[in-house]
């Protein structure tokens, strides 16, 4: 692997391999690549063994730029939103199709400005194509804010009738403990915890069982709300750990930090707050709720995007 200067600019191919970037957000790392015709590899044994920490470059996820007209995804995106000209072709490091990343998107924006791709004026926004729908990335104070969507619960009838959703058996907890199941565009099951001393015995380095599990499996949140919940400044608080499917524990989760806070806004109940910051071992990520255009409430993550370095890949022996 010949390593790069994260600012130099280099081709998307070369003939002696594959040219890629390490980026991270909060912890939560990728690996990047420019592919704007999608001619690059992507079956999972390629994005596997490129995730692998000891015999590849070591990532979470797999996030490849293409051209949105180049899948037919990014095609019917772009049917409603012509401005979404880059797709987000996101893959967990085991090679599994991934709808979303929070995290991810804002590393894939500072990606594609870094490479000088898109523009994103100050004041303005940036469009970018996903499996969950069109993402609109701004500037903010710590990096980059992203709409996430709205949220929604996916078993409502059982989460407004009982709070509660689902039992998780998680290693090092004697009890299943009920969770709430939250769709972020993925999927996710919220645990909340009474102590740091609890989220810090529990073992993610297997995946936590989860009875109902979600049709397309679960990322598992493990969070610890602040004691008060709410602080002075009127934000609320919360300490998480994650479990994600096809990948494991990870430093970080964008879409799993805006889950957990709204399973617990909603467990806060009605005067709970809408502005939240959730701490994880990478970091800290801000997480607002706000009215959407269409009538749904929606969500803004918040955080930083580093591009670590560039690389190349070297030919097969």
């Amino acid at each position: 692997m010949t390593v790069l200067p994260a600012d130099t600019a280099v081709p998307a191919v070369e003939p002696s391999g594959l040219t890629f970037t390490k980026g991270h957000g909060t912890g939560n790392d990728f690996v990047l690549t420019l592919d704007p015709e999608g001619t690059g590899p992507i079956d999972a044994a390629f994005v596997s063994a490129l995730c692998d920490r000891h015999r590849g470059i070591g990532a979470d996820g797999y996030i490849r730029a293409v051209r949105s007209s180049t899948l037919p995804e990014g095609r019917a995106l772009l049917q409603s939103e012509p401005a979404a000209e880059w797709f987000m072709d996101y893959r967990n490091g085991d090679g599994s199709v991934s709808e979303m990343c929070g995290n991810g998107v804002r590393v894939f924006a500072h990606f594609l400005l870094a490479r000088s791709v898109a523009e994103l004026p100050e004041g303005g926004e940036l469009a970018i194509g996903t499996r969950a729908g069109v993402k609109r990335v701004t500037r903010s104070g710590d990096g980059y804010a992203v709409d996430m969507g709205p949220w929604e619960f996916i078993f409502p009838e059982a989460a407004v009738a009982r709070g509660m959703d689902s039992l998780v058996a998680i290693g090092g907890l004697d009890v299943d403990r009920p969770a709430l199941s939250v769709s972020m565009g993925n999927p996710h099951t919220v645990v909340a915890l009474a102590e740091h001393a609890e989220l810090e015995r529990t073992e993610l380095h297997r995946a936590p069982a989860v009875q109902p599990l979600p049709p397309a499996g679960t990322n598992v949140e493990l969070v610890v709300p602040s004691e008060p919940l709410v602080g002075d400044d009127g934000v609320g608080r919360l300490t998480m750990r994650v479990h994600e499917r096809g990948v494991g524990e990870t430093q970080s989760c964008g879409t799993g930090a805006c889950a957990a806070a709204a399973a617990t806004r909603f467990w806060a109940g009605r005067d709970a707050p809408s502005r939240w910051l959730v701490t994880v071992p990478g970091g800290v990520v801000g997480v607002t709720f706000f009215d959407g255009p269409e009538g749904r409430e929606h969500v803004q993550l918040s955080g930083p995007a580093v591009l670590v370095a560039d690389g190349m890949l070297l030919p097969a022996g």
